[in-house]
C-alpha cells in the first residue's frame, strides 16, 4: 500500500468516519451474474475469528496493511467478482476505492471463535440484514456448523433461519456455509465425508422461511458428484487453508466447477497466500478455470 493510501485511510479513520457510508452510497454495484455462470469471490473473513494462519504460518494474515495490499492485487485482476469479508475488511477497501463493479457478501456470524470453549455458539456478530441493506451489499455469508452434542447449535441454526428470512425478503443472496461437526479432544473438527457434507447441505438448505435466494458454500471433497445431487440450489465452492500442492488444489477445483449446479468459487487463503507470494499469478489461474457462458 502507498504511504498516501495508508495516510489517507487512517486519516478518515479518525477525523471523517463518515467517509465510509458515503463511499457505501456511491458505489458502483452489478448484477450477480453477468457474462459468465460462475464466479470468482475472493474471501476475507477468516481474521475476525481469530484465524490468522496459513499453510502452517500462524499469524501469516496478522498485517492488515498487507493483507489489504494482497486484496486490493486480486480484486483488480480480470475475472474477480467480489469480496466475502467483515464490516472492517468492506469499509477499509470502500475508502481505497477498490470495490467499484464487484459483488460485494457481508461476513455475518463470527462469534464462534476458532479454537474456543464456544466455539459452536456462532452468534452474529459482524453483519446483520439491516446493515448490509443499508451499506448497499449484495448479500451476506453465514457459517452453519452442525454439531449434534452441542446445545449451542439450536440457537446458531434458530439465528441463521432468520438471516435467510431477512436478507431474502430484501432479495439479497444468503450464502449459507455448512458443516456436520463435533468435537475431537476440544477443537471443532467438521466431517468432511460425502456423507457428512450431504447431511450438512440439507440441513443448511432448509434453513429460512424461503431458499429463494439461498446459496451454498461448501468444500471440494470426494465424490462430489454425489454430494452435488443432494442439492438444486446454486453452490459455490470454498477454498479453505490448502495443504496441497497448488496443482492439486486447482486440479480438484476444476473438476468440482464442471458439475452441475457449481456456480464459483469463494476463495482467500489459497489466492491470497500463495506459496511463491505471486497473488495475481494465483488469482488468474483460479479465474481460467472457470466456464464462460
Amino acid at each position: 500500500m502507498r504511504d498516501e493510501d495508508r495516510r489517507r485511510l487512517a486519516e478518515y479513520r479518525a477525523r471523517h468516519p463518515q467517509k465510509i457510508a458515503e463511499a457505501a452510497a456511491g458505489r458502483r454495484r452489478r448484477p450477480l451474474l453477468r457474462d459468465r455462470d460462475q464466479l470468482l469471490i475472493i474471501a476475507a473473513d477468516h481474521p475476525a475469528r481469530g484465524a490468522l494462519g496459513v499453510r502452517g504460518r500462524p499469524l501469516a494474515m496478522a498485517s492488515r496493511v498487507d493483507l489489504l495490499d494482497r486484496l486490493c492485487a486480486a480484486l483488480a485482476r480480470p475475472g474477480v467478482d467480489g469480496l466475502l469479508a467483515t464490516p472492517d475488511i468492506v469499509e477499509d477497501l470502500l475508502l481505497l476505492g477498490a470495490l467499484d463493479d464487484k459483488v460485494v457478501i457481508g461476513s455475518m456470524n463470527r462469534g464462534g471463535l476458532h479454537g474456543s470453549a464456544f466455539e459452536f455458539d456462532d452468534r452474529f456478530t459482524a453483519y446483520d440484514t439491516e446493515s448490509i441493506v443499508r451499506m448497499r451489499l449484495d448479500g451476506g455469508k453465514m457459517l452453519c456448523r452442525v454439531g449434534l452434542r452441542s446445545a449451542e447449535t439450536a440457537a446458531t441454526l434458530e439465528s441463521c433461519a432468520r438471516a435467510v428470512t431477512g436478507l431474502a425478503g430484501q432479495g439479497l443472496m444468503a450464502m449459507i456455509e455448512p458443516f456436520w461437526s463435533h468435537r475431537d479432544e476440544g477443537a471443532v473438527q467438521h466431517d468432511l465425508s460425502p456423507e457428512g457434507m450431504i447431511r450438512a447441505i440439507h440441513v443448511g438448505q432448509g434453513l429460512g422461511a424461503t431458499s429463494a435466494y439461498t446459496w451454498l458454500k461448501i468444500p471440494v471433497v470426494a465424490d462430489m458428484e454425489r454430494v452435488m445431487d443432494a442439492t438444486t440450489l446454486p453452490t459455490l465452492l470454498l477454498g479453505g487453508d490448502p495443504t496441497n500442492a497448488p496443482d492439486e488444489v486447482y486440479s480438484s477445483w476444476s473438476k468440482a466447477l464442471r458439475l452441475p449446479g457449481v456456480r464459483g468459487l469463494v476463495v482467500g487463503r489459497a489466492l491470497l497466500y500463495p506459496p511463491d507470494d505471486d497473488v495475481a499469478a494465483a488469482v488468474d489461474t483460479a479465474a481460467g478455470l472457470l466456464e464462460v457462458s
